[in-house]
């Protein structure tokens, strides 16, 4: 029997094929998925809805987004071997289509990942927008708005009186400006978590003051998305 063909092709670095919605934005999801899980998972259940669920795997969309859950970049030529290179790593994933979703963009996927080896876990919704950029709309059921294109901070903390200004003071002092912030809560005086996206790098010394306060709970940096 023949193999089944993908809708992309690699011709030196550069990945090439008829949407990049289905390449290049579905690694980047991933790879932002797995920063925010902080590892490589052991554990992938993945869905893609509306015109996703319906052509992922001609598309080679199935392909691209275990690349970027194994850290590979867009121009990776081990993107076409991606499924062979999960096996060697251990990584078990399953796949799930719903192809009518009308509250969800047409390009959305969901991941839900598990890293067995540290107990950490993390559920991702991002969408594919064209062109390679992608939005990150939801972690952990919690709304959320950034693209990769810049760094990006998460934090989990105190849903406590002037806490949103204290986090801005900080970046501001380790001279970095911020780009976007959004908050997010699912009650008052509940832990808010809080995306901040920012122009330039945020120095190691400010990521660990800033996990040394006694009312946040968890830092995630993530530097820019290839």
């Amino acid at each position: 029997m023949a193999e089944k063909s993908s809708i992309f092709d690699m011709i030196g670095p550069v990945m090439i094929g008829p949407s990049s919605s289905h390449t290049a934005g579905v690694v980047r999801i991933a790879r932002a998925a797995i920063r925010i899980l902080g590892s490589v998972p052991t554990h992938a259940v993945i869905t893609f809805y509306n015109s996703f669920a319906r052509t992922y795997e001609g598309h080679g969309s199935d392909r691209a987004i275990v690349a970027g859950l194994l850290g590979m970049a867009t121009d990776d030529v081990r993107i076409r071997e991606a499924f062979d290179h999960a096996k060697e790593v251990g990584l078990e994933y399953s796949f799930q289509g719903v192809g009518n979703a009308s509250t969800m963009h047409p390009n959305t996927i969901r991941l839900q990942l598990r890293d067995e080896r540290t107990g950490h876990a993390v559920e991702v919704i991002g969408q594919s927008r064209g062109g390679g950029v992608i939005r990150i709309v939801e972690v952990d059921g919690f709304p959320s708005d950034f693209s990769g294109s810049l760094h990006t901070l998460i934090l989990d903390a105190d849903d406590a009186k002037g806490s949103i200004a204290f986090i801005a003071s900080v970046i501001a002092h380790d001279d970095c400006n911020i780009a976007t912030m959004l908050v997010s809560r699912k009650g008052k005086n509940d832990v808010a978590r809080q995306f901040i996206e920012i122009d330039s790098g945020i120095k190691d010394i400010t990521l660990e003051y800033l996990r040394q306060l006694s009312w946040v709970h968890r830092v995630t940096y993530i530097p820019t998305i290839d």
